[in-house]
């Protein structure tokens, strides 16, 4: 019989803890405090090719390769012993002032609190320049899905071999959880599993995409209010600091409104989407970076360049080419009166003018009112000639369909893409639908490649080692797994907190999908647990690994077991027949029928007869399955 204790011993062996220092004074920003030291004092001997005592500093992980640092343990790290060493012959670095006290302390509390790197990042000067204006892609040669032929020459280029296609049950899990973040209800895999028509899968695609708009709605809400730092409560709403886009982006996303009028919007907003760049008004003092101008700058290069403005909104950037000058250019086009530079929070007594980031793109009027500057720069970024724009919102949908960006991490679109190829042919193929969004998914969704069998590594690729090999392993977002709780045990909330109106679902979805959304709720300390963000800051993904709060939450968190504990009665109420109740959730969990031993196992969980606690403890056991948490 599985127990909680073999599940709680198998969650926690497989999270990854990165240890920090309790009571820390601050926490370390690595492209403000850390990098800077290693570019000035470090990087002539361990950096970009250069490696004395075969120690590299290039990126977070061939430090930890070379065993200079032991994350959570400054006092065990190589690196601290020898930037504190006495003896000259030992000390780093040799050449030189050794690092003076504050700077040994900032490594010492960098190392303590994780050695967190900037995602991306590298010391290694790369000779890629990434593309500004749109490039024209040749298909290989070869019949089939324009994505499977250039895929299948990367394949044959990397003598890959392509994975087989994911079977049927497998595939509609995968797309109903990516296109509409719901599983599917029983009676719909069992009428998917029984039809023989040879273009079934493309139906199933294209039925969720054209007829269920609420249900994309409410899936990809998730995914936006994240990137627009949208929510229902928090920080600024209460004292006006603070304005939501919700209604007018639930909107947007039913009607599917094309993306570079929904990107227009945003930035020369109405008054229903001005919420955006408007940011956040921190109450109090704040770093001159933080200010709503500046938020605007980094807000907007982020989501829709894929770029970092944060380090050049105090300095020029240690981590990228940006100026201090380029970050406040942006934040001057929506500036009511001139602005100042900062560097570093002091005066600098220059005044930032408008400008684009590619002014080969166009100008910006610096006489003309704010609302005909952000007229102008809406224009410069949906640009026809802006590439940019286009390849970062495609290299996100992929992303979150195959698990892994074609340019990674997503936010440093002037890394190279493992397919510069793949990347401007979706790009261009978007511009061709009329930047149609759904259109974009469904012809990632209809190839072969995201059809195929999800790809098993035995370890995470870093950098330039990473070849593509099919999709990959996704954990449930922490809507999804809510939502899929809630579908199990019909404990679904009754009412949305998100002001978006009453619910109205098509006649066609059958009643166990009809449920309050978890996007459309306040998170609750689950959801948080499970990852979903403080929304006071952009974020376009959510960290894949398990931690040890997760698996405390999953194992013994009370919100969890008091849903199954509820979710039992009305689950006994429906099925008197044990088996009849073990199929039923099996369908409903893993969108399969249970073997023989998962059979055996459940009868002896649930009782006989069947009592609450242990149906309770069977549904809590099929959650925790990585078969369940996992999108395969």
């Amino acid at each position: 019989m599985v127990t909680r204790f073999a599940c709680v011993v198998f969650v926690a062996i497989t999270v990854f803890v990165v240890p920090t220092m309790a009571g820390a004074p601050k926490k370390i920003d690595f492209a403000h405090d850390i990098a800077p030291i290693i570019k000035a004092r470090c990087g002539e001997c361990h950096t970009n090719g250069k490696y004395k005592g075969k120690v590299s500093f290039d990126t977070r992980e061939d430090l930890l390769k070379s065993k200079a640092i032991a994350p959570g343990r400054s006092a065990a790290s190589e690196l601290v012993k020898r930037i504190t060493h006495t003896d000259p012959e030992m000390r780093m670095p040799p050449k030189g002032q050794p690092l003076d006290a504050k700077q040994i302390a900032l490594f010492k509390a960098w190392i303590d609190q994780g050695a967190a790197w900037e995602p991306g990042f590298t010391f290694r000067v790369s000779t890629y320049v990434a593309p500004l204006k749109p490039r024209p892609v040749t298909l290989p040669p070869g019949d089939g899905h324009p994505i499977d032929r250039i895929v299948g020459a990367y394949y044959v280029t990397h003598k890959i071999t392509p994975p087989g296609p994911i079977d049927d049950a497998g595939f509609l899990r995968r797309a109903y959880l990516d296109l509409i973040g719901l599983l599917p209800a029983p009676s719909e895999t069992d009428a998917f599993m029984k039809e023989t028509v040879a273009d079934k899968r493309e139906r199933v695609i294209a039925r969720l995409l054209k007829e269920e708009n609420r249900a994309y709605a409410d899936h990809w809400l998730s995914f936006w209010n994240d990137m627009l730092r949208n929510d229902y409560a928090g920080t600024g709403y209460i004292d006006g600091g603070r304005k939501q886009i919700t209604g007018w982006l639930y909107n947007a996303l039913v009607k599917n409104k094309p993306y570079d009028q929904f990107t227009r919007e945003l930035i020369s907003p109405t008054p229903e989407s001005e919420g955006f760049i408007k940011g956040i008004k921190w109450r109090g003092d704040v770093n001159a970076s933080q200010v709503v101008e500046l938020q605007f700058a980094q807000n907007v290069t982020q989501v829709f360049f894929g770029a970092n403005l944060k380090c050049a909104s105090c300095h020029d950037s240690f981590i990228d080419h940006w100026k201090l000058d380029d970050a406040y250019a942006l934040a001057a086009v929506i500036a009511d009166k001139p602005l100042e530079l900062h560097l570093c929070d002091k005066k600098t007594g220059k005044l930032a003018s408008p400008r684009f980031l590619w002014p080969e793109l166009g100008t910006i009027d610096a006489k003309a009112p704010k609302a005909k500057r952000l007229e102008q720069f809406a224009s410069l970024v949906t640009h026809a000639d802006n590439g940019r724009f286009t390849r970062t919102i495609a290299n996100r949908i992929w992303q979150r369909m195959m698990g892994r960006g074609i340019v990674h991490p997503v936010d440093m679109m002037a890394n190279r893409p493992w397919s510069e190829d793949l990347l401007d042919y979706l790009a261009g193929y978007l511009v061709e639908q009329k930047y149609d969004l759904k259109k974009l998914m469904e012809h990632i969704a209809t190839s072969q490649t995201y059809q195929a069998k999800p790809a098993i590594l035995p370890k995470e690729p870093l950098g330039e080692e990473y070849v593509f090999r099919g999709p990959e392993l996704r954990r449930l977002s922490a809507e999804q797994f809510m939502d899929a709780v809630w579908m199990l045990t019909k404990t679904g909330p009754g009412k949305a907190a998100a002001p978006i109106g009453p619910a109205k679902f098509e006649d066609a979805v059958p009643p166990e999908r009809r449920l309050v959304r978890a996007s459309l709720l306040n998170a609750d300390a689950l959801m948080r647990s499970l990852g979903r963000p403080n929304r006071e800051q952009v974020v376009t993904t959510r960290p894949d690994q398990l931690t040890t709060l997760q698996a405390l939450d999953l194992s013994n968190g009370q919100i969890l077991t008091d849903l199954l504990s509820r979710g039992a009665s009305p689950l006994l109420k429906s099925n008197a027949d044990a088996d009849r109740l073990i199929v039923d959730v099996y369908q409903r969990t893993l969108c399969r029928r249970p073997n023989a031993a998962e059979f055996a196992t459940a009868r002896a969980i649930i009782g006989s007869p069947m009592t609450n606690d242990g149906v309770a403890d069977l549904l809590w056991i099929v959650v925790m399955l990585p078969e369940f948490q996992l999108i395969r």
